[in-house]
């Protein structure tokens, strides 16, 4: 028992007007803190514990406190004596206990065993390639997945033909067990049979007591108009079996589109070059565009410039989970003749002396 005659208010490190939710609050805080298990090297940590623990017996009750605060001649012995709160060894701390400990440690009060839990399986994830075409318009796609599935040999119970699992014999099928802290005790996943309850003294040959094998399974995944390159398409329940029961994961494909000849995906937008000529960029021209549903005619406007995004609205790629199209942005490019004839050439000079135009006049960091 705790041989400290501190106040229990000071032990808990509370005012004497602290409300009860106060107590509460500052209890949780020093049982972490001081509770043996997560002081292993600290011999001193279990009795800072019974002391924490005593002081909040007496203040979490109102009629214990009520007699703390009238006095030793109203409350009885001094801290070491039952009535002032002092650990016994058999006291029960009411809720509180079960719902700290229980939570911090694994283990329920009083060391009550835990039945081997079910765990989900794991999730599985496979990739797929599509053409950039038919990322936009949808398809349906057919992938195999190597996966665990249940031992034909054994039929899952991971026993060697004409043997069975055996209960184990050191947590008694519950999968935990329980080690005596002295006055509580601490529930653990049995290390034996690591929690499963049961033990394989002769394994299946075929899956090494496993109880499973690998098979491959093939899926029909419809991907939906508009997925670009890693989207990711779950199917619920589809993953790797769940153990002891539990939920199977679910399967991840995740699309790999191919990149486009013509043009470039920015979310929902596309985007392609147009190249025109000197003069249609000038004048101004109609020219043939292609989309993803077919060719459409884009107006150029007289006097665009080399760079210039035109916006073909709703020519874009689907949206993904919504609905509409994105916009198709069409980017200018005037191209400059290469090579020019005599004629050219002089008709070239001859505009440029009707123009007597200099686009560098006037630009900041240019000369005259």
């Amino acid at each position: 028992m705790p041989s400290s005659t501190r106040d229990h208010y000071e032990t808990l490190g509370v005012g004497r007007t602290a409300s009860h939710d106060e107590i509460k609050k500052a209890y949780r805080k020093l049982a972490r803190k001081y509770h043996p298990d997560a002081n292993p090297n600290d011999p001193q940590a279990e009795e800072r514990f019974k002391e924490v623990s005593g002081a909040y017996e007496v203040l979490s009750d109102a009629d214990k406190r009520k007699a703390y605060d009238a006095g030793p001649s109203a409350f009885g012995p001094g801290p070491q004596g039952q009535g002032s709160g002092g650990y016994s060894g058999g006291q029960t701390f009411g809720g509180d206990w079960t719902d700290l400990f229980g939570n911090l440690f694994g283990g329920g009060a009083g060391g009550r065993g835990q039945q081997p839990r079910a765990e989900r399986g794991q999730d599985v994830s496979a990739s797929v390639r599509l053409s950039f075409e038919d990322s936009l318009k949808g398809v349906t796609t057919r992938i195999s997945v190597p996966q665990s599935v249940q031992c034909n040999a054994c039929a899952g119970s991971g026993a060697a033909a004409g043997t069975s699992p055996k209960v184990c014999p050191t947590c008694r099928g519950r999968g935990v067990v329980s080690h005596s802290q002295g006055f509580f005790a601490l529930s653990q996943p049995c290390a034996r049979c690591g929690g499963a309850g049961k033990i394989i003294e002769q394994a299946c040959a075929a899956c090494g007591g496993s109880g499973m094998g690998q098979a491959l399974k093939k899926y029909t995944v419809p991907l939906p108009a508009g997925v670009k390159d890693g989207t990711k398409i779950r199917l619920k329940g589809k993953g790797e079996p769940g153990l002891r029961g539990g939920p199977p994961g679910d399967l991840y494909v995740i699309t790999q589109v191919s990149d486009s000849p013509v043009f470039e995906r920015r979310g929902a937008d596309l985007t392609l070059e147009v190249p025109v000529t000197m003069v249609e960029a000038s004048l101004g021209a109609s020219v043939k565009v292609p989309t993803p549903d077919g060719d459409v005619t884009l107006k150029v406007p007289a006097g665009t410039q080399d760079g210039k995004l035109l916006k073909l609205k709703g020519k874009g790629a689907p949206r993904l989970g919504a609905s509409g199209k994105g916009d198709l942005l069409a980017r200018i490019r005037v191209l400059t003749p290469k090579e020019l004839s005599g004629e050219e050439k002089d008709l070239l000079k001859h505009f440029a002396e009707l123009r007597k135009e200099d686009p560098r006049k006037g630009r900041t960091g240019w000369s005259a």
